[in-house]
């Protein structure tokens, strides 16, 4: 490979995902480094005043600052835009930080967004309090009704913003019905990807306008660092989201911009393995607890609908136990190989408890509402023998009575 071949999406394009995953973005310096370079830089020299005066005017390619333009920011940038099928993508501090962007970018007082209720907490936090102190009005519905959709959209509707499979009730979410709607009445959809990445979904290929990551999970995979995403068009990066990136700074640092580079070259095998053994391990689980929430079981009622738009249905699922808050943290408790903790796309084995973790500021009533109940338990399944995570998820569920 060339020097600049994995910056030229004439030959990158042609590529399969696996090597565009291993080798887009990649841009050589001229030592020749195998590796991507990494650059901690925070400014840039010119060789003449012209030069600089150019740049800034936006006449000529060149970097001016950090919080502008990175060489290891911007490989990764091009490595997910690749993988997503977009035409770009501008890297984040952290999964919130491109969720905020994403919004704010595009709008405006007045403008009203339809949310799914069933989110990631600080998601609810930024459709049910930060839009609405800027005079942006919200409206939540369960996202599996596609009627509801139809229902919720007003004159001045602007952003549909939803995840699908969400977290943590692994509601699916229709996107082809949903986009196509969204497309008919001139209303943008913003996707949260997270908990499949472009490996398992691509909601671009279902309608989508805009598909946003916290790649702190499945990207990096290995809980080392904070990094975030959002792809579009061109149109939509550079007129509406770098002008709001340019000027509040929610800008990914080099080092985490590389380390995710690196996390990127085993996500496809990482997300398929995963998948396997989250299989695995619910089909273990299936019909011992009180619910169980995994959209690749036939006991998901939205099963055929996650077939139909996922390849695999991830490394992540919940499930309920019937003893509420205080059975599910005797639970967390007697685990001995999985970790209590609040991530997830991890290659460990992670668990939680939502109600009182990462929906804990959503309250008692937007948590009933969205279905994350005090039985409620996410698991996140690892790179680990699935053997082995089941024997300790099954002594933990006999510990408790189950």
């Amino acid at each position: 490979m060339k020097r600049k071949t994995g910056q030229d999406r004439s030959i990158t394009s042609t590529w399969r995902p696996a090597t565009q995953a291993v080798r887009g973005g990649t841009a050589r310096s001229e030592y020749g480094e195998t590796s991507e370079a990494l650059f901690l830089n925070s400014g840039y020299c010119y060789d003449n005043a012209e030069t600089a005066a150019a740049r800034f005017a936006g006449e000529d390619d060149g970097m001016t600052y950090s919080r502008l333009q990175n060489p290891t920011v911007q490989m990764l940038e091009e490595r997910i835009a690749l993988m997503e099928g977009a035409e770009a993508c501008r890297a984040q501090a952290t999964g919130m930080a491109a969720m905020t962007t994403a919004l704010l970018c595009q709008l405006q007082t007045g403008d009203h967004v339809v949310a799914a209720r069933a989110a990631f907490g600080s998601c609810r936090w930024l459709t049910d309090t930060l839009l609405p102190k800027f005079g942006i009005e919200t409206t939540t519905i369960d996202s599996r009704d596609n009627q509801a959709w139809v229902g919720a959209i007003r004159s001045n509707t602007k952003v549909f913003f939803f995840e699908t499979p969400a977290n943590p009730t692994m509601d699916i979410v229709d996107m082809r019905f949903v986009c196509d709607l969204a497309r008919a009445h001139g209303i943008t959809t913003v996707v949260d990807n997270a908990f499949a990445t472009s490996v398992l979904q691509r909601p671009l290929e279902f309608g989508a306008d805009i598909v946003a990551y916290s790649a702190t999970k499945m990207m990096d995979g290995q809980g080392r660092v904070l990094a975030g995403a959002v792809c579009g068009t061109d149109q939509f990066i550079n007129d509406k989201l770098l002008p709001f990136q340019r000027n509040t700074g929610p800008n990914l640092s080099p080092f985490n911009a590389w380390v995710v580079l690196k996390g990127l070259e085993t996500l496809d095998l990482r997300a398929m393995r995963q998948s396997e053994n989250a299989l695995a391990v619910g089909r273990s689980m299936d019909g011992r607890v009180a619910v169980m929430l995994h959209p690749g079981l036939p006991s998901h009622p939205q099963h055929n609908l996650a077939m139909a738009q996922m390849k695999a249905c991830g490394p992540i699922f919940s499930f309920v136990v019937d003893g509420g808050r205080r059975q599910a943290m005797d639970l967390l408790n007697a685990l001995e190989l999985v970790d209590i903790s609040n991530n997830i796309g991890d290659s460990r084995s992670l668990m939680t408890h939502p109600a009182s973790t990462t929906h804990h500021g959503v309250g008692p009533e937007g948590r009933e509402a969205m279905g994350v109940v005090e039985g409620m338990l996410r698991l996140n399944v690892g790179l680990e023998d699935p053997l082995d995570v089941i024997a300790d998820i099954d002594q933990a569920l006999t510990r408790v009575g189950l």
